[in-house]
């Protein structure tokens, strides 16, 4: 299967209290800023769905975004946060994980090794047809795997986490009370935010499979926490574990009123902003893609 797409117009805590202002520059960015509608092919050869969003000029990196769990390349927060970084700059692939939104395949047989392998793909496409990605941005279960992913994309420089645990096998809690019939009967349909999904042994076993800590302290990249004490999904902890098994560079940010899925427009505007001023220093800034004067 072969790749195409279509265009489509259209150590610390900090806390911050406001959103930065929009300059004059990033208000004329942001209309000229456009979305790729596109595809790739998975490990499996089964079509991925995602949308680049590309700012009015050169861009000055490539981001990958990564999904929370069961979650999908449209969610709120996900389109929020990717325009945000394109009216600053940064080009931003968000995609469906095979089964989910717009992805072929089934749901039911995808694991955490396959959402790492699905991430891969896409730094592969952005590689062949624009250029690899430079930062990687995970939201819930997606941070823990741009965390597993980043030892295989080797131009990332930086990785952003954002609500995210410090190791797959976390994601449990969501379906707590049918993990005994997952393991006697090798599936269960269980509720994940109102939406039924097919959970088997085979997901099960290799979520608990991943242990992160290694990866994390040998991550070799700077390194973002976002993370809520307001969190209901994944604990605050889980944000410490994550921080504590990091070298530096890394930074950490309280995002103090916002909720796990970002659903306030600020919060997710309010991370997009501060990714693209943290990254700023590691990227190499194409000629042509930044005028300060």
């Amino acid at each position: 299967m072969g790749y195409h797409y279509e265009l489509v117009e259209p150590e610390g805590q900090v806390s911050f209290e406001h959103t930065p202002p929009t300059s004059n520059r990033q208000r004329s960015d942001t209309m000229a800023m456009r979305r790729e509608k596109l595809s790739f092919p998975n490990a499996s050869g089964q079509a991925l769905a995602g949308l680049l969003e590309l700012p009015g000029g050169v861009p000055t990196g490539f981001v990958l975004f990564a999904h929370c769990f069961t979650c999908g390349k449209d969610i709120v927060a996900a389109s929020r946060i990717a325009r945000n970084l394109a009216s600053r700059g940064l080009a931003t692939l968000r995609f469906d994980f095979t089964g989910l939104g717009g992805s072929d395949g089934d749901f039911a047989n995808t694991t955490f090794s396959s959402n790492v392998a699905d991430l891969v793909a896409a730094a592969d496409y952005l590689r062949a047809h624009h250029q690899a990605p430079v930062i990687l941005i995970g939201h819930s279960l997606g941070g823990a795997a741009v965390l597993a992913a980043a030892e295989r994309v080797p131009e990332a420089r930086a990785v952003v986490t954002i609500g995210a645990p410090a190791s797959p096998e976390h994601v449990r809690q969501q379906f707590a009370c049918d993990i005994d019939t997952i393991r006697r009967e090798g599936v269960a349909r269980v509720s994940l935010a109102g939406r039924p999904f097919n959970i088997t042994r085979q997901f099960l076993e290799d979520i608990e499979s991943h242990g992160l800590e290694t990866r994390i302290r040998a991550l070799g990249r700077a390194l973002l926490v976002f993370h809520s004490p307001l969190d209901n999904t994944v604990a605050m902890a889980q944000a410490g574990k994550i921080f504590a098994a990091a070298r530096h560079p890394k930074s950490f940010i309280c995002l103090d009123r916002a909720d796990h899925l970002l659903s306030r427009r600020e919060d997710a505007e309010y991370v997009g902003a501060v990714i693209a001023a943290w990254a700023c220093r590691y990227l190499e800034v194409p000629e042509g893609a930044r005028n300060d004067g």
